[in-house]
């Protein structure tokens, strides 16, 4: 089902459903499609919000981890957001945790699939190749356990940022600024319930980083989904959804009275 994007002066979205606030924040070849089976899942129970990261748009300066944090920060005033369920794939899971380790009084939970912050295999200095079609395409199937998963239109729109240097410039830019900004040392900060959703055969992030992540996370959860690489949202929805779904009503429960 195709959503529209909605416009709020600089800032454009997705918004579907009502409830508390379930804001999602793509990666960095991420595209709202990502989130297609999360979205038809929770908009019935929850307000779907997905932001689109200026991947492309912020100055070179400001084409890093903590700029796209900001954009995520002003969205979120601008929106008036709060008791939000932030959730992260990748490069936007990194985001997701720069923001809440500076303005945490928004944020009810976390949710990291795949994220960027301790460790990943990801781009190096000479990825993207450009006009290599071959090339972007191995590389595209590197990101999921079962390669049928790169489909062509998929391929086609990495193919297409690749072309342009610019864009090109900007992706290894925020490469390198994830790469830089560890968060090994201020996740112990991070109080909020936080949950790990991680695919089994992701080389990207693999499996050691969420245990990581879990370790040094105070109030975390760790799911590994079998048959998944670095996107389990996308390749394994199903179980997906399901882990998620427990995790975001044990937090609306109440309190049980002894």
């Amino acid at each position: 089902m195709q959503y529209p994007i909605k416009e709020l002066g600089k800032f454009k979205y997705l918004e579907e459903g009502e409830g508390e606030p379930l804001v999602l924040l793509h990666g960095l070849f991420g595209a709202l499609s990502n989130f297609k089976d999360l979205i038809e899942y929770f908009r019935k129970q929850y307000r779907v919000v997905v932001p689109m990261l200026p991947l492309f748009e912020l100055d070179i300066l400001h084409t890093t981890v903590g700029g796209l944090a900001k954009h995520v920060h002003k969205f979120m005033e601008a929106k008036d957001l709060k008791d939000v369920h932030l959730l992260g794939n990748s490069l936007g899971g990194h985001v997701g945790l720069v923001y809440v380790l500076k303005h945490p009084e928004r944020i009810k939970s976390i949710t990291l699939t795949g994220s960027s912050g301790l460790f990943e295999n990801g781009m190096g200095d000479t990825y993207p190749r450009r006009g290599d079609y071959e090339y972007i395409r191995k590389k595209t199937e590197v990101t999921f356990y079962d390669p049928a998963m790169a489909t062509t239109e998929l391929v086609d729109e990495v193919f297409e940022i690749t072309r342009n240097r610019i864009k090109v410039i900007k992706i290894i830019a925020l490469a390198k600024s994830a790469i830089r900004n560890n968060l090994g040392e201020e996740l112990n900060n991070i109080k909020q319930p936080t949950l790990l959703v991680w695919g089994n055969n992701d080389t990207i992030t693999p499996p050691f980083v969420a245990k990581e992540f879990n370790k040094l996370i105070p109030n975390s959860e760790l799911h590994f989904v079998d048959r998944c690489g670095h996107a389990p949202m996308m390749e394994q929805p199903g179980a997906f959804n399901i882990i998620l779904d427990k995790f975001l009503k044990k937090l609306s429960a109440p309190a049980t009275v002894l």
